[in-house]
């Protein structure tokens, strides 16, 4: 009688099969988690299965491995960045303020979601093979172009201060992904308010770069 109350109780904690595009949602979450915190060969599927209450065999019907997995993680926040990178840069806006905008929602984006953010800015994507390493890399270019374009406006009203287009794009872009790094992966230094920081490293950037 026991073994069958224990049984019933396992199953009632997994839940139901299906769910499509939610449960592949609650897996990606839990995956992003759990490859942060053990490292990629820590992420077994059984782990990330346990993590959202399936069976492996039910988690095999959303993803055929892990590689699949961390592969659309990896698309899904690029994805994310370049649809909000492109509405911000269409607003009717001066371009010196949708390109602080976009670095704000870049910012903004880390540390909303910091579990994928970390894994996919802040490693070095070795796992991944060659042609979804490539795949992952032309969606963070078009990513950076969007940017790009908008600095490129800035520099045609002639604002830029001595430099290209490039390397104020890169630096933005930088300093961006450097503030975010550090608030994700050093959290408990005693940082000042984030949306303190942001503004200040924003108004350092487009203050010292761009002409009023």
């Amino acid at each position: 009688m026991d073994a069958v109350v224990l049984n019933r109780a396992v199953r009632s904690a997994r839940k139901p099969k299906g769910g499509g595009h939610e449960r592949r949602g609650e897996i990606l979450v839990a995956a992003a988690k759990i490859f942060n915190n053990l490292g990629y060969d820590g992420a077994t599927i059984r782990r990330i299965a346990d993590e959202v209450g399936l069976s492996s065999t039910a988690l095999y019907m959303h993803f055929r491995d892990k590689d699949e997995i961390l592969v659309e993680i990896c698309e899904g926040a690029m994805e994310k960045l370049l649809k909000l990178g492109s509405e911000i840069a269409q607003r009717p806006a001066p371009p010196v303020d949708r390109a602080r905008a976009m670095i704000e929602a870049y910012i903004n984006f880390g540390l909303a979601e910091p579990s994928t953010y970390r894994l996919v800015f802040c490693s070095n994507g070795r796992h991944l093979s060659p042609q979804s390493q490539s795949l992952v890399e032309r969606l963070g270019d078009r990513c950076f172009k969007t940017l790009l374009d908008v600095v490129d406006e800035i520099a045609a009203e002639g604002r830029l201060r001595g430099v290209t287009t490039a390397a104020a794009a890169q630096v933005f872009w930088a300093a961006g992904h450097g503030l975010a790094s550090l608030l994700i992966t050093q959290p408990d230094r005693q940082w000042s308010p984030a949306d303190e920081l942001t503004k200040t490293l924003l108004d350092g950037m487009f203050g010292g770069l761009v002409s009023a």
